[in-house]
């Protein structure tokens, strides 16, 4: 739980998959890596980042006693962190009042963000990345850093955006594409197609 919920465990991984897809992909998979940064762009940076710091909840630890809570230890390079039990510490707040940044969990805004990106984008397996996304979720609850209607909202959060975005990017492409890109358009009328790639 504590590997799953650690951001900078995955930072290097990610970018390299990113890198490669946008290198080596076809198009699909270039506007698969385009639209999934948009929407965790939006998703995050805009809409996740602004209730957070409106609602200003603070986390568990920082205002219930006896919370336990779990990260990997401080290693670098971050793997190596692997290979050692995780850090448990028992919260023992001071009274007073506190805020936070809580509500909602950006991690799982995120990630069911890019599980519907995954699941339009390639429909045949794409939709694996729900369970991934669900244990991260989870997993932000188990190690104690956010409060369970935090990660609900952030499931709703993350799919609505993802829908939101994508339609307005896919009617974006059918109505300039050919504009931009004639010949590119001409043989992807849509960014999110049905047919498979050939």
């Amino acid at each position: 739980m504590a590997a799953l919920s650690c951001f900078d465990l995955w930072r290097i991984p990610l970018a390299v998959l990113i890198v490669c897809a946008l290198l080596f992909g076809r198009f699909r998979a270039r506007m698969m890596i385009c639209s999934l940064l948009i929407v965790i762009a939006i998703g995050d940076g805009v809409v996740a980042n602004t209730l957070k710091k409106t609602v200003a909840r603070p986390r568990p630890f920082q205002v219930l006693r006896n919370v336990r809570t779990l990260d990997l230890q401080k290693r670098k390079p971050r793997f190596l962190a692997l290979a050692l039990p995780p850090r448990a510490e028992i919260s023992d707040p001071e009274p007073g009042l506190v805020k936070g940044n809580s509500f909602p969990s950006s991690h799982t805004v995120n990630n069911f963000s890019a599980a519907v990106v995954l699941t339009l984008f390639y429909r045949r397996w794409g939709w694996l990345y729900f369970i991934p996304a669900a244990l991260v979720a989870y997993s932000r609850i188990y190690v104690g850093v956010h409060w369970p209607t935090d990660v609900l909202t952030g499931i709703f959060i993350g799919l609505g955006v993802a829908f939101l975005v994508l339609a307005a990017l896919e009617a974006a492409w059918r109505r300039f594409g050919a504009g931009v890109a004639p010949k590119l358009h001409a043989r992807h009328p849509g960014l999110v197609e049905i047919r498979e790639e050939t």
